[in-house]
């Protein structure tokens, strides 16, 4: 699968990360006067993170924690109440992915590794002060003069991949990750309790990875939009993105809630599941599929389990359209951690550990 990593699997990195949320042209809302943002300086040393959402029926509990990109790049992640409800739970749900299988053979991946590093190229040897106006193009300069420094070789790439390269330099700049490490350290004491661990995936086959990739180059999008939101998110939107980050590493769901996020991963999705190629390979109607596979995978885990544990973006969890809100809707109880008040998608608070001790049969 290698081949094509620089071409349909890196567009698809876009698509993972911000899978449900809604897809938006307009711009982000601007931050209320009654909450301050906090001083870019980023949150390390030892954190507990948000407490943990609670689903239940019939007897049966779901804990769900809250992922958010980007977090503190060096901060330890150490929840007592996740540590306690893991050990407790039979089964994790892990954070819903896309996943992609082209089975086509080590010679197959060869032959298909030069064109799929052609593929995140602009079409006709273009570069990128060619495809992109001039006040863009010069704030781009300044960016990566900045974040990139002297690299030719990105000149020559589609405003869509030089976009996320640009802007994963600019994270780890301002001391941010994508996930924090909270993703494998779930997993770690998932391992350790002997806990069965059940990714969540959509699944896309590409049966005709030749074919797929050719589909790519022709209608790939430019991604001018998320290239211009990405440039927006850099020069002005960091320091809520390091307020965001520093409010879960802390568990302020309150202030979480009230700072705005960026619509960047908004413009990158659109840009991706809008493109001729995306209906091609079944990508167009990815957040609702994966919408749906969790769901089930949800359902069936309480169901089946007295305990589960499972991990979901937090907008999924503070929207009212979230994934915890179709639950709500179909009859399961949705309860917020302590501290959230007036939850879009829970009625109420409760204490995570205190809880947990009655929830397991």
């Amino acid at each position: 699968m290698r081949p094509i990593r620089y071409a349909i699997l890196l567009a698809c990195w876009f698509v993972a990360p911000a899978f449900a949320q809604s897809a938006s042209s307009v711009a982000p809302p601007p931050v209320p006067a009654n909450v301050p943002l906090l001083a870019p300086v980023v949150v390390s040393g030892v954190v507990t993170g948000p407490g943990l959402w609670k689903v239940s029926k019939d007897g049966h509990v779901l804990w769900v924690l809250g992922t958010l990109s980007p977090l503190p790049g060096h901060m330890q992640w150490e929840s007592h109440e996740v540590q306690q409800v893991l050990a407790q739970s039979q089964q994790v749900l892990l954070e819903p992915k896309i996943k992609l299988k082209a089975d086509i053979g080590f010679f197959g991946k060869l032959f298909l590794l030069p064109a799929a590093y052609g593929a995140r190229k602009n079409p006709d040897g273009k570069t990128l002060d060619q495809v992109l106006d001039a006040p863009t193009y010069a704030r781009w300069l300044a960016l990566k003069k900045e974040y990139i420094g002297d690299d030719r070789g990105i000149e020559r790439w589609r405003p869509l991949f030089a976009a996320q390269e640009l802007y994963k330099k600019a994270l780890q700049a301002h001391g941010l990750s994508g996930n924090g490490g909270v993703p494998n350290t779930v997993e770690a004491l998932a391992k350790r309790d002997g806990v069965a661990e059940t990714p969540v995936e959509f699944r896309v086959e590409i049966k005709q990875p030749r074919a797929a990739l050719k589909a790519f180059k022709a209608a790939a999008p430019s991604g001018l939009e998320c290239f211009n939101r990405t440039l927006d998110s850099i020069e002005h939107d960091l320091p809520a993105m390091t307020a965001r980050a520093n409010a879960w590493a802390t568990g302020d769901l309150q202030a979480l809630r009230q700072l705005p996020d960026s619509h960047r991963r908004d413009a990158c999705v659109n840009a991706i599941t809008r493109a001729g190629f995306a209906r091609q390979l079944g990508f167009d109607d990815v957040p609702a599929q994966l919408e749906a596979t969790w769901l089930a995978a949800a359902r069936k885990a309480l169901a089946e389990h007295a305990s589960s544990f499972a991990l979901l973006p937090m907008d999924e969890l503070l929207s009212p359209r979230g994934y915890l809100a179709k639950l709500e809707a179909q009859g399961y109880a949705v309860e917020a951690p302590t501290g959230l008040d007036d939850a879009p998608a829970a009625a109420s608070s409760v204490s995570p550990v205190s809880a947990a001790s009655t929830a397991v049969q």
